[in-house]
């Protein structure tokens, strides 16, 4: 009997099944070949494989077909789809109906023995039982928040990419990580780049590296965030901010896991999951020319939505109460509870923050205040601005203002300067769908201005770093 189960490889051209039957057999795997659907069916109730590589261009019958009876006579099995890279679609169609992973042609030998590796890992043959989701940072019970668990609990055992959308704050970040913490990877690193927070001309040498002296200011060599991940998980935020031409050598990053840095003469290998997330209409990107169709279908393989918080009615006031018990115990405050017009108030709220809104509330109140109720005069001193819009959606009369440009000012009298322009800036923001670039060319600043004053606010409510990444991973 062999120490791992038997590979079924359906592929039908000759040479290239050849080619993957003997890397695969130099790797100490045992395999047995097929040249089309019906001799792959007939192999797979043979041998009962724990992992099929599958090719989806057969010639007697579609290989999205056959994958289905697979996973439908057993369930268990991870299917590894290869295509060719004119049909990504199908590809990307085999991961919504069960497959483990895809690869593209010409499949890389790295590749490939790591594909076959982590099928293995969560196959049921030789499987380490699989762990719940890490999802003790996320709270809530709401309908939409279960639906999110589901998606992260099947998805975390997959090698395939994962795509969160999602407004603003509303936890892309945690999403990614409770992925990565679910998976076969969690022992590896998870490395987080704000691709929306660099500068352009410097994004390829934080994604990449760079080597001492490629460019002006480069001191030292440095391994860049691809590289940082090996072994682990890349997180995009703000995928979508990436520029056209890093667009291209992203896509062929993810085609061959290799990686150049900036100055260097040859390329190298790295092993490393893909997670993407961006709080725009991807698809739209892709319609107006700002995103690669190809690089979409590439990274859009498995979508998980994050709700906004107006969503999770009946989970803001236990992720209230849970930032008030943490923040208190962290600043040696005595909160114990929400007065009910704090809480009425919250319900009521746009919230067009989302949780990171929530959370800072939360934090600037127990900061400046003490115990042992949370009241409504603890509350910043914007809040009642941001409630504004929520007044005029649910039609309930509005003090009258008088007419001309004071009128307009009304909402903004009583509050320094500092807070105008803050609430301004974060208006701003929530109107045009929570992206920071975005808002940054309305208000005709750069992105990174906007960046730094958000990290300054949240400094002046008393975050020390730490709690500024908790905070910030609500995004």
């Amino acid at each position: 009997m062999t120490e791992t189960p038997p590979l079924l490889l359906i592929e039908d051209t000759p040479s290239l099944r050849m080619v993957y039957e003997s890397i695969l057999r130099h790797a100490g795997h045992e395999i047995h070949g097929a040249g089309t659907a019906a001799e792959g069916q007939a192999a797979f109730r043979r041998l009962r494989p724990s992992v099929v590589l599958l090719d989806l261009m057969l010639p007697d019958r579609d290989g999205l077909d056959l994958m289905t009876d697979m996973l439908e006579r057993r369930p268990e099995v991870n299917v590894i789809v290869i295509t060719a890279n004119g049909s990504i679609n199908k590809a990307v169609e085999a991961m919504r109906r069960g497959a483990h992973e895809f690869l593209v042609k010409p499949v890389d030998e790295t590749r490939l023995l790591g594909a076959v590796q982590n099928a293995l890992n969560s196959a049921g043959g030789t499987a380490q039982v699989q762990p719940a989701p890490e999802l003790s940072d996320f709270i809530g019970q709401s309908d939409a928040m279960l639906q999110v668990y589901r998606k992260i609990a099947s998805v975390a055992r997959s090698m395939a990419t994962v795509f969160i959308t999602g407004e603003s704050g509303t936890g892309k970040e945690l999403c990614a990580e409770a992925v990565h913490n679910s998976s076969n990877r969690a022992g590896g690193p998870f490395i987080a780049l704000n691709c929306g927070a660099i500068p352009d001309d410097l994004l390829e040498s934080e994604v990449f590296g760079h080597l001492k002296g490629a460019f002006t200011g480069a001191i030292a060599d440095k391994p860049g965030a691809a590289a940082a991940a090996d072994g682990g998980t890349l997180f995009l935020d703000e995928v979508c901010e990436l520029d056209l031409n890093l667009q291209t050598k992203l896509l062929r990053f993810l085609q061959t896991s290799m990686i150049q840095p900036v100055g260097a003469n040859t390329p190298r290998k790295v092993n490393v999951r893909i997670i993407c997330a961006t709080n725009r209409d991807p698809l739209e990107e892709v319609r107006q020319g700002r995103f690669r169709e190809d690089l979409f279908y590439r990274l859009h393989v498995v979508p998980i939505h994050m709700p906004p918080l107006h969503e999770r009615a009946g989970d803001i006031i236990a992720i209230a109460e849970a930032a008030l018990e943490r923040f208190a115990a962290e600043e040696g405050r005595h909160f114990t509870t929400i007065a009910p017009d704090v809480a009425d108030l919250f319900l009521r709220l746009p919230w067009p923050g989302n949780v990171r809104q929530l959370l800072n509330v939360i934090r600037h109140a127990v900061v400046l205040h003490d115990g042992p109720v949370l009241s409504r005069d603890m509350l910043p001193g914007d809040l009642q601005y941001a409630a504004a819009p929520l007044a005029r959606q649910q039609h309930q009369p509005a003090p009258a203002a008088p007419d001309g440009p004071e009128g307009a000012l009304d909402g903004l009298i009583g509050l320094t300067l500092a807070e105008i322009e803050r609430a301004v800036i974060e208006e701003t923001i929530a109107r045009h769908g929570g992206s920071v670039p975005r808002a940054a060319r309305v208000l005709d600043v750069s992105p990174s201005t906007l960046y730094r004053k958000r990290e300054a606010w949240s400094r002046a409510a008393g975050r020390t770093d730490t709690d500024a990444r908790e905070t910030d991973a609500a995004e």
